[in-house]
């Protein structure tokens, strides 16, 4: 979340007016993310977030997104909805960006999470997956596999202004990938940008999962694998196989994974760990001077492809083939 369009008093109260939320008391920009600019309301009738959507947001994805999380709510899966206006709309347009109202979810992100909030992350993502099999919306996956070689042809020969060594490198593990990732594993709706500052919690409870803008249709171990670097790896690179083995068991007491995906996890997690350095590698090689959001650093993602290049059994995450 960020704040790239600012928003007059008199067009957000005008805005507000059809959804019949009383009095506008104050607002003030979040500052956090990348995608888009996103504020906090107060009103007589309670807490809002208002997200209007940036370039990076193709507007034919938002009645997927939007439409995501009103299906999952619907279904008990602890998330913000988006709410709707006296004509039932829940898109509308604000300074010249299409704009939602979301309503709001309590809670903190954990910074450093502990193998008893992996244990609720694992549940509450395989409940999302049950959740989301009926949505009638598909979306595709554009960062997935067939998305990589794009990002990395952008990047070109700069790979090598970040570590010596690197375009060659992510070169010759893109062919493998290409060539390995599977294509016959469960699919479904998936979250895709799992990552702890997406999670809040009170306590330890997870109280509920946001930030949508990438969700799409693909494997549903893929997301799983997503998680397993975005919340299983130290900040000294290192891996906690205690983390893992809390998500993976817990999300498996849900939704049970096939021998397939199992299987199929280590690679899962290798082409996870290559999408997330090809965006951040991407980013950081675009990133304008001066720009108020810094850049993250590909390297970290570097390090956790290395170390999933040389698992060859589940048993390395904690589980059992």
């Amino acid at each position: 979340m960020a704040v790239y369009t600012e928003v007059a008093d008199d067009e957000l109260e005008a805005f507000l007016e059809p959804y019949g939320l009383g009095r506008l008391l104050s607002y003030k920009g979040i500052a956090e993310g990348v995608e888009n600019s996103n504020f906090m309301l107060h009103t007589d009738k309670g807490i809002y977030f208002l997200t209007l959507y940036e370039k990076r947001v193709a507007r034919q994805d938002l009645p997927f997104f939007l439409g995501l999380m009103n299906h999952l709510a619907a279904k008990g899966i602890a998330c913000p909805v988006p709410l709707r206006d006296r004509h039932g709309e829940m898109l509308g347009e604000l300074a010249g960006r299409p704009a939602a109202l979301i309503s709001y979810l309590e809670g903190v992100s954990i910074r450093r999470p502990q193998p008893r909030h992996c244990t609720e992350l694992g549940g509450a993502l395989a409940a999302f997956h049950i959740g989301g099999r009926d949505f009638s919306l598909t979306r595709e996956n554009a960062l997935g596999v067939s998305g990589w070689r794009p990002l990395l042809e952008a990047c070109g020969a700069r790979a090598d202004e970040v570590a010596k060594g690197l375009g060659a490198e992510l070169e010759a593990e893109l062919e493998i990938l290409e060539r390995k990732w599977p294509g016959a594993l469960p699919q479904g709706v998936i979250h895709a940008d799992l990552f702890p500052d997406n999670v809040f919690f009170i306590g330890e409870k997870l109280s509920g999962v946001f930030d949508f803008y990438f969700a799409c249709n693909d494997a549903l171990a893929y997301d799983l694998a997503i998680c397993l670097n975005a919340w299983c790896f130290e900040a000294d690179g290192s891996f906690n196989i205690t983390k893992a083995r809390a998500l993976l068991q817990a999300y498996n007491a849900v939704r049970p994974l096939d021998a397939a995906e199992l299987a199929a996890l280590p690679l899962l997690a290798r082409g996870s760990a290559m999408r997330f350095l090809l965006t951040r590698l991407y980013d950081w090689l675009n990133h304008p001077a001066g720009a108020f959001v810094k850049p993250k650093d590909p390297l970290e993602y570097l390090k956790r492809l290395r170390f999933h290049r040389g698992v060859t059994s589940p048993a390395s995450y904690g589980l059992d083939a």
